[in-house]
């Protein structure tokens, strides 16, 4: 098929904070410069912020190096932590507050704002706007272009209007491609992209697999002497138990309004486990229900998290582009902060990009100086620090990992002179059904516990049904003579969406999947114990339309 074409210097693929960073600094380099430098960012969600979704506290140094004005110029950023509170959760109703003086120092946030990332990536958008970038939402990339020297070309926006069947309906409009000197891949965890450049040019060589985690977060609207406006609280414990690991959170924010969530490792072993049904009884602890009860539920949505670290961070660069932010694995898992080590990568990316343009050097080529300019940066010594802290929890548990986390970080400074790794994938951990007792998990009470359904709408989730599924199923036998056998078909509950079902028709189990319930969180492309599903972009504009996650 023949395609239109536009040329760029530098496309950008996701409009986080990666992506919008690199955009960004690239600018305010060509203006300095006085060298004209063409950059567009392409998102798949329907506005910038539709897809992004994290907790979050916030670092604000990233920001003044990026816009030194962002404190008089509007940015989201205006609620100060005024405390923080650590818990164990020993139990559905014990819990046991940690004294300050016991808790990893990384775990502070002194200085730190409670933010909406999605509004945070939307004030960003009109800053990159103003600067001269091209922003274009509502467009998802969906293939890698190369050159004839294998170095990559661009990308090639999908094609609009294709029914299920795969045949083009009378809406269809082909996709278009975008070429340009170096892309950048900013598409956030298990960006479906970045995974096959990792794979293609063998970015992981010797690197420790990846790791990841499941991150639930609501907000809610709560009564007013329920609120704290700036606190903090993070739990460990319960209601994670036979060896799955995570950690919940509750920030308060704004306008009597909470974020609370959990985030789960996504190494964990009992195939029964459901990783929604634990944040539902979460909520029902005392420690978070106190906050909630009389409340409204506002948004729902959930998200997979890259936190590998350091030991597991690929080679950054390839060529033709540059990987960043949560696509490669920069998040500070040790502070369970990504935005603003994302940013960072972006801000050195955009000057590794910059250098190479204003000395004229022909695109296409591999610039693995970026990996020296980020080890030169506060963002490896940050990642350096941290990069004990997930194996040390994945190898030693809640408690006695958080022991080591507490000697490494405040004894040590994070230069404990031991390296941890944990050289297991999450997808192999995954026992035998038979291994584990099924766990029965409390009907939700529609006040602090909920279904599926009903969180899914208000994640605001659209898709054209009549498309290509998005969904691909290496082979169609997996899930019902492997997965079903050996595994109950997990994917019925560790996706947060209900997406997968075994349903009986016949007197036989069939496997489904309604892809148009998908949040885009990327868990069944992570854990699926058979490797078998992949995650691939629907029609641009699909999926969650998150307002201010």
């Amino acid at each position: 098929m023949e395609r239109e074409s536009m040329e760029f210097d530098v496309v950008i693929v996701g409009a986080g904070p990666a992506g919008l960073a690199t955009a960004c600094r690239l600018m305010q380099i060509s203006q300095s410069s006085g060298k004209e430098i063409t950059v567009c960012v392409v998102e798949k969600g329907s506005e910038v912020g539709a897809h992004i979704l994290s907790g979050a506290v916030f670092e604000p140094r990233v920001l003044d190096e990026l816009f030194s004005d962002w404190r008089d110029s509007g940015a989201p950023v205006t609620t100060a932590v005024t405390h923080d509170e650590i818990y164990l959760l020993n139990s559905a109703t014990d819990s046991k507050l940690m004294p300050n003086a016991f808790v990893p120092k990384t775990m502070h946030n002194e200085g730190n704002y409670i933010v909406s990332v999605g509004n945070l990536c939307r004030w960003l958008a009109t800053r990159a706007e103003a600067l001269g970038v091209e922003i274009f939402p509502g467009f998802a990339a969906s293939e890698l272009l190369f050159n004839e020297d294998n170095s990559v070309k661009g990308i090639l926006i999908g094609d609009m209007g294709v029914g299920a069947d795969g045949q083009p309906k009378d809406s269809f409009m082909p996709g278009m491609e975008l070429h340009a000197k170096y892309t950048v891949l900013s598409e956030g965890c298990r960006g479906h992209l970045g995974k096959q450049l990792i794979a293609k040019y063998h970015l992981d060589n010797g690197k420790t697999p990846q790791h990841y985690g499941l991150g639930f977060k609501e907000i809610w609207k709560v009564p007013a002497e329920q609120h704290e406006q700036g606190k903090v609280v993070h739990t460990g414990g319960w209601p994670l138990t036979d060896g799955a690991s995570g950690g919940g959170f509750l920030y308060h924010m704004e306008d009597n309004q909470i974020a609370v969530g959990l985030i789960i490792d996504l190494n964990y072993k009992n195939p029964h486990l459901s990783p929604f049904d634990e944040f539902q009884r979460y909520k029902t602890h005392p420690v978070i229900a106190k906050y909630l009860t009389g409340g409204e539920r506002l948004t729902y949505g959930a998200r997979a998290i890259t936190k590998g670290g350091l030991n597991s961070l690929p080679k950054m660069s390839f060529p033709g582009g540059l990987l960043i932010g949560c696509d490669a694995g920069t998040l500070n898992f040790a502070k369970i902060k990504g935005t603003h080590t994302a940013m960072k990568s972006g801000i050195v990316a955009a000057e590794t990009l910059a250098k190479a343009m204003l000395a004229e050097v022909e695109g296409g080529k591999d610039l693995d100086c970026f990996q020296t300019h980020l080890e030169e940066s506060w963002l490896h010594e940050e990642l350096f620090k941290s990069r004990n802290f997930g194996p040390a929890m994945h190898k030693f548990g809640t408690f006695l990992g958080g022991a080591f986390n507490y000697i490494d970080q405040n004894w040590f400074g994070g230069k404990f002179p031991i390296t941890l790794r944990d050289e297991h994938p999450d997808y192999a951990q995954m026992a035998p059904v038979s291994a584990y007792n099924k766990i029965d998990y409390p009907k939700p009470d529609g006040k602090l516990s909920f279904d599926k359904l009903s969180s899914v709408y208000l994640s605001s989730t659209y898709h054209e049904e009549d498309q290509p599924s998005h969904l691909r199923l290496k082979d169609n036998s997996i899930p019902l003579g492997i997965n079903l056998t050996q595994f109950n078909e997990p994917a019925q509950r560790y996706c947060p969406a209900g997406v997968y079902e075994i349903v009986e028709e016949a007197g036989q189990p069939k496997f489904i999947i309604n892809a148009q319930n998908c949040i885009h969180c990327k868990t069944c492309d992570i854990k699926d114990p058979s490797q078998n599903i992949t995650w691939v972009t629907p029609e641009g504009g699909g999926g969650p339309n998150y307002p201010n996650m």
